[in-house]
């Protein structure tokens, strides 16, 4: 399986060309590579471990930010990064640095002797290793893929376990039935440890129900036990003993109300004594690269600045993203009322259609490319796919290309959205210095 990785700096060549991508989904090779090193994993700061199909990211990014503006010093590692693997790895607030990052494999590499282990299952113990290390009071993990054989799910007792929405990704690995992906997100929850689950469809949940159960886990449901929900454009929580009225989410979108109240609710399972000023700053600063993503900078913005419209970035490209997106698009289409045009490039083993579907409402015109990834549908493909969802679609060579088609559409400036996957964001983010995720 080709490991979407941008090989563009000295780390990932390295890593790379040392350690393919070999996924075994057990957590042997992890566990085997952390005890050579004298486990790590059991030195850490509490952990909060996020699992989950969509949103995984901005529940990390929320939780952060949290516990950053409480005062408190935070470790995170999320995946895949967008420009820079350093971006992989934030040691109590910042991002790894080259020295400690070349030092670091020096020593993990020489503790796993040659045997056999993947790309993301070294980065996890070099990041596990780090976190060790360096003095903290939080450490954020984010699941790779999955949960249960995921190559982060190495501790006994988190101090919270986070689900996500659960949803259809990634069949070949974890499906195709939602019971069956939801059972792998679900192998985080660990015996006696609070999971903070989101909202899910009905299979998914009485999987996640069950597995609290038979680990006797106590389970806060949003919707059951703590809820969340927009009003008058604040973001209000309750909890069982606290009812905060916060601001709007830092990140665009209705969905991100709930993504911003899930992480708060599990910042007070973990810490009930958090202020409602510390919990407000986090919530309205967090910052999370490609998820509906503003750009004002780079050379395509500059572009659509010369014409007079917006450029926006997702990274999203599952039926589940394609909703949330499309209902984020809906909002901005409502306050600043011009035509929306999709630039879309996605990996060819998505659901292309069921991304596409819910814009139908909007008939946005999409301008379908590909990029630089052996596992990139081609442009015609994605485009038959946009048609089949009900949109106007033609292929283009490239982003930028997609662009100045979309800018020289006769009428008022558009609402310009390139999405359709990380990778192909990170693409698009790469272009400048000045959009690179910091």
């Amino acid at each position: 399986m080709y490991d979407p990785i941008r090989a563009s700096d000295a780390v990932i060549q390295r890593l790379r060309a040392n350690h393919p991508s070999l996924i075994d989904l057990t957590t042997g090779r992890v566990e085997r590579l952390l005890a050579v090193l004298g486990h790590p994993e059991r030195k850490l700061p509490p952990v909060i471990h996020v699992a989950g199909t969509n949103g995984k990211g901005s529940t990390v990014a929320y939780l952060r930010a949290i516990g950053e503006a409480a005062g408190l010093r935070v470790h995170a590692i999320t995946s895949p990064h967008l420009v820079r693997f350093a971006e992989r790895i934030r040691l109590a607030g910042a991002l790894i640095s080259d020295e400690a990052l070349a030092a670091l494999i020096d020593r993990v590499e020489a503790a796993n002797a040659g045997q056999p282990i993947s790309f993301f299952e070294i980065t996890t113990v070099i990041a596990l290793l780090a976190f060790a290390e360096a003095p903290a009071d939080l450490c954020i993990v984010e699941v790779g893929l999955g949960g249960r054989f995921d190559a982060t799910n190495v501790f006994a007792a988190p101090a919270v376990s986070v689900i996500t929405p659960v949803d259809y990704d990634h069949l070949e690995m974890l499906g195709p039935e939602l019971w069956k992906i939801a059972w792998e997100k679900a192998g985080i929850i660990k015996a006696g440890r609070p999971a903070v689950v989101a909202r899910q469809m009905d299979e998914a949940l009485e999987v996640i129900e069950r597995e609290a159960d038979d680990r006797m886990a106590p389970l806060f449901l949003m919707g059951r036990d703590f809820d969340v929900w927009e009003e008058r454009g604040r973001l209000m929580v309750q909890m069982p003993d606290r009812l905060l009225d916060l601001p709007p989410p830092a990140l665009f979108g209705g969905h991100q109300f709930e993504n911003a109240g899930l992480a708060v609710a599990a910042a007070l399972t973990w810490k009930r004594e958090l202020s409602d000023q510390a919990i407000a700053a986090g919530v309205s600063s967090a910052c999370w690269p490609a998820r509906f993503q503003r750009l004002t900078k780079g050379p395509i913005a500059s572009l659509t600045k010369s014409r007079g419209a917006d450029l926006w970035l997702d990274g999203g490209h599952n039926p589940h993203a394609g909703r949330a997106l499309a209902e984020a698009a809906s909002r901005l289409v409502d306050r600043d009322p011009r035509p929306l045009v999709l630039v879309a490039g996605m990996f060819a083993r998505k659901d292309a259609e069921g991304f596409f579907r819910p814009f139908a409402e909007m008939h946005p015109k999409v301008f379908a490319t590909t990029f630089d990834s052996p596992n990139a549908a081609p442009a015609a493909d994605i485009a038959a796919a946009a048609r089949a969802a009900g949109l106007e679609a033609e292929t283009v060579a490239s982003v930028e290309a997609g662009v100045r088609r979309a800018l020289a559409i006769e009428g008022p400036p558009p609402h310009l959205l390139v999405c359709g996957g990380l990778h192909f964001a990170g693409e698009v983010l790469a272009m400048s210095p000045e959009t690179w995720p910091t």
